[in-house]
């Protein structure tokens, strides 16, 4: 094969897995713009618990991956295990389309939607790290890119879902078929993924985990199947009963550092500086999707009850949005945002000027802070309590940048600095400490819970400015700490980087010796 082919290989295999993450993401992104409205609208459920089962579902999304890394890297393979991801979650969107207000069938539809996300993400994931394996120059701008690509998909679920709920609830007056019809959305969403997988298959041959090059094994296939129907009946129990929620969260967190801490006293020598510097991002990382929870939960019914959604311009009217497509402006600065800092990365990187990602991560904590100061500052431009809708792209933009430098670059921190061996393991790893996280979010939206009956903007203004001020500070006081420990992470990733150019020397002075 020739360099250039290789080249174009790379470049459509990582095409191949970008199109069926932007078609997961349509679907995924589609019914989290809905869901928190519809337990509190349509199933009337508090603002409290709606927060709370939408986050300990969100926490079971993030900790699935942790065993469905593992099956795609030693049971299934890690392409065959992503396709049944995509098909599982297919399916329990298909679920939620059934209208019912029964709580025990919403939870058991979530449950799918668990199982299918925890096969799918660590999966497509990893076999975007295997395409750029040992390019450490271009794997920060291919995982900005991907994560571009994705939002593609979340922008026009954002904005197509909420439209379609209300336009099918105002045609069929009485019936509440909107909801269900916009979740029928999502399961075609991922169909089509499917779809278009099957036909660009064949650019992902050269890679994927070992058992990918073996003929599928039924009894393997068998076994999961039941494990993840198993699955689907614990993630229903758990969100129905908060208190099994919170031990859970618990135990997966006393569980993720037991393993990091396993890990890095058993690794190699040269292994040990790599994944402290992981462990050390990771921990930042969890204290981030704290802050991206709010916007399914407090922002979300902030944005219902506290923004004028009319969006004008010196008097004149432009355009009226739905409450839940605001969500849609993150997707939306993620995708103007992503290509000026994957040029600027790889311009840094060429030039041996480019950041380090813990610094990159402290600069994220940072414009994070702005934006949720800017949402707290919100009163001082309301009228009877509706603040500008303007007020939320300017938030939003601040609050996606801050996303982009740490989320955006999670994965590609476990890429850099984990050994391949512990791969898929570790991303699993990273989304358990993400789904903790996304839990707490949730505790902490309900500081803003509005009690039921209370309906006048003007007094829960004060209750949502009041929480997005004090998330302000937070933020603050993140971006000091990991600017405290820029120089551990210099040291670390100096020493990750020392060992390994010795371990790449020795395997060169191998190979010209044979």
């Amino acid at each position: 094969m020739t360099l250039g082919s290789a080249k174009v290989s790379k470049t459509h295999s990582f095409m191949t897995v970008s199109l069926i993450e932007l078609w997961e993401r349509f679907g995924y992104y589609g019914m989290q713009a809905l869901i928190v409205y519809f337990m509190v609208q349509r199933l009337g459920f508090d603002d409290d618990r709606a927060n709370l089962v939408w986050s300990a579902c969100a926490a079971l999304i993030y900790v699935s991956p942790a065993i469905g890394g593992w099956v795609g890297d030693k049971v299934l393979g890690t392409k065959r295990t992503m396709l049944l991801g995509a098909a599982i979650l297919s399916l329990g969107y298909a679920l939620m389309t059934v209208p019912t207000e029964n709580t025990w069938f919403l939870f058991s539809a979530l449950g799918v939607i668990v199982v299918g996300n925890g096969l799918f993400k660590p999966n497509a994931g990893n076999l975007v790290r295997k395409i750029y394996e040992g390019d450490d120059s271009k794997i920060d701008s291919a995982f900005t890119i991907y994560y571009m690509a994705v939002n593609v998909g979340s922008t026009i679920s954002m904005l197509l879902t909420p439209w379609i709920k209300d336009y099918v609830n105002a045609t069929y007056e009485g019936t509440h078929y909107g909801w269900h019809a916009a979740f029928a959305v999502c399961c075609v969403g991922l169909l089509v993924g499917l779809g278009n997988y099957a036909l660009m298959a064949k650019t992902l041959k050269m890679y994927g985990s070992e058992p990918d090059n073996h003929p599928a094994n039924k009894k393997k296939l068998g076994a999961v199947l039941i494990l993840a129907l198993a699955s689907v009946a614990l993630s229903a129990i758990i969100l129905e009963y908060q208190t099994l929620a919170r031990i859970f969260v618990y135990i997966a967190g006393i569980a993720v550092l037991a393993i990091f801490i396993h890990l890095i006293r058993t690794s190699e020598p040269s292994e040990r500086a790599g994944l402290i510097a992981a462990l050390v991002l990771t921990v930042q990382t969890v204290f981030f999707f704290v802050f991206y929870q709010q916007m399914s939960t407090s922002l979300a019914l902030f944005a219902l009850r506290n923004v004028d959604w009319d969006f004008t311009v010196f008097g004149m009217h432009l355009w009226t949005w739905s409450p839940a497509q605001f969500q849609a402006l993150n997707p939306i600065w993620i995708m103007l945002l992503s290509p000026l800092l994957a040029y600027l990365y790889a311009t840094a990187g060429r030039n041996n000027k480019d950041i380090s990602i813990a610094a990159k991560f402290a600069l994220g904590f940072a414009v994070v802070a702005i934006g949720f100061f800017i949402y707290g500052f919100a009163g001082q431009f309301a009228v009877d309590g509706k603040t500008s809708s303007w007020v939320m792209i300017w938030g939003y933009g601040a609050y996606s940048l801050g996303e982009l430098l740490v989320s955006g670059l999670g994965l590609a921190m476990i890429a850099r600095y984990v050994p391949e061996r512990m791969g898929g393991f570790m991303m699993g790893a990273y989304f358990v400490a993400s789904g903790i996280s996304q839990y707490l979010g949730g505790v902490v939206a309900n500081f803003a819970s509005v009690p039921k009956g209370l309906t006048d903007p003007l007094e829960t203004l004060d209750i949502y400015t009041s929480l997005f001020n004090k998330l302000g500070y937070a933020a603050v006081i993140c971006t000091i700490i990991a600017l405290a420990v820029l120089p551990l992470m210099r040291r670390l990733t100096n020493t990750h980087h020392s060992h390994t150019n010795s371990a790449a020397e020795s395997l060169s002075d191998v190979k010209a010796e044979q």
